[in-house]
């Protein structure tokens, strides 16, 4: 039997003589035995979508990380949905704004805009759309069925308390909807009592046939963005991808995909405007946060898990693994900014960095070789 790690540092810490979680502790090393670089008062960054409660509907699921949930996620919440082939979230808005990512499958999108614009389009996993607050819409399964996570920028979203369309039918009187069509009040006899949600359909046709019957436009880099459209930036140690307002001028949150090879780091770097949430599609992965006065907390992460970041303060995300992590970083602004740790000191005078950090010429080197890369092997 392998002998369970214990909190112990030197002469820091004592073993568990009570009861244990060995899995838990296991994706959570650092939350066990804490870095002694750690301290202060971090709240917790961090939560599994394999901890959320997962709705389960005709067809599909849906789970949401919230400030409930999570209660640092003040500007933004994440909703992790799944829809079966043929499978409809039906048409609904929110009073917030919602950015997605497909992360498998197809997915076939539907909105309405306020200027009688007309949507219809179908978007693979890389791809993104926005649906401004307000903004009616529909999300449907395509042959294989599909998976996406929904960022909503506030903290207290709940995907369980949207505008929905059969709701709204069913607490209209009746009297008010057949003035409001100029129909019979019959042609509502089956409407439903409550809410679909989430509800089987067959699969769409062609997206042509839809199109032609609705007069829709191709509505892409408005509504919806092709994730394909943007280049990876390669660098000594993984990749990143930014869509943001310049790209995507819908959107009013930044996107940033991380991928990092075992060993590969996003430097050490903070966002001066914009809270940022995490969701890790892949490996594994550790995050120290510094905030003042003092204080830093070291969180572990593996596929399916929440990160959370407060604005201006300083993180890095490594690779811990061995196998590439990816990690998908929106942000609560529109356009993307960071803070170098690496770029911050290398255009510092040297004299003034020696004064405070009592280094040598070492480090002064390795800065004045170029500007800080945005991630490092």
């Amino acid at each position: 039997m392998t002998e369970l790690p214990q909190p112990i540092v030197g002469h820091l810490g004592a073993t568990v003589a009570g009861p244990r979680n060995p899995e838990v502790e296991a994706q959570n090393p650092d939350i066990l035995t804490p870095p002694v670089t750690d301290n202060g008062g971090i709240p917790n960054l961090k939560f599994p979508f394999a901890m959320a409660h997962n709705r389960l509907e005709d067809g599909g699921w849906a789970r949401e990380v919230t400030l409930r949930e999570c209660p640092t996620l003040k500007e933004l919440a994440i909703v992790n949905m799944r829809l079966g082939p043929g499978v409809v979230r039906e048409l609904h808005w929110h009073k917030e704004g919602e950015w997605a990512y497909v992360t498998a499958g197809r997915v076939r999108f539907y909105l309405v805009d306020e200027h009688r614009g007309t949507l219809v389009e179908d978007l693979e996993v890389g791809d993104l759309w926005f649906a401004p607050p307000g903004v009616p819409h529909a999300i449907q399964g395509l042959e294989e069925g599909t998976e996406f996570v929904l960022i909503f920028n506030d903290g207290n979203f709940s995907e369980n308390e949207t505008l929905l369309v059969t709701e709204l039918f069913a607490h209209m009187p009746r009297e008010v909807l057949a003035k409001n069509f100029g129909v019979d009040e019959s042609a509502f006899d089956g409407i439903p009592a409550s809410e679909k949600y989430i509800f089987r359909l067959p699969v769409p046709g062609p997206i042509e046939e839809a199109r032609a019957e609705l007069g829709a436009a191709s509505m892409t880099s408005e509504y919806v963005f092709r994730g394909a459209d943007v280049a990876e930036t390669k660098w000594n140690g993984g990749a990143t991808k930014i869509i943001d307002s310049k790209t995507f001028k819908a959107t009013p949150m930044a996107f940033l995909m991380i991928e990092l090879e075992p060993g590969g780091m996003r430097e050490i770097h903070w966002h001066p405007d914009a809270d940022e949430i995490q969701y890790y599609l892949s490996g594994s992965a550790r995050m120290t946060v510094f905030n003042a006065v003092s204080s830093a907390r070291t969180f572990d992460y593996v596929a399916g898990d929440v990160g959370y970041v407060p604005k201006n303060l300083a993180h890095y995300i490594e690779n811990t693994g061995t196998e590439t992590m990816r990690v998908i970083n929106v942000f609560s602004k529109g356009d993307y900014r960071d803070v170098s740790l690496n770029n911050w000191l290398a255009l510092t005078p040297s004299a003034l960095v020696q004064g405070h950090l009592d280094v040598g010429d070492t480090l002064m080197k390795a800065l004045r070789q170029g500007p800080g890369s945005v991630v490092k092997g």
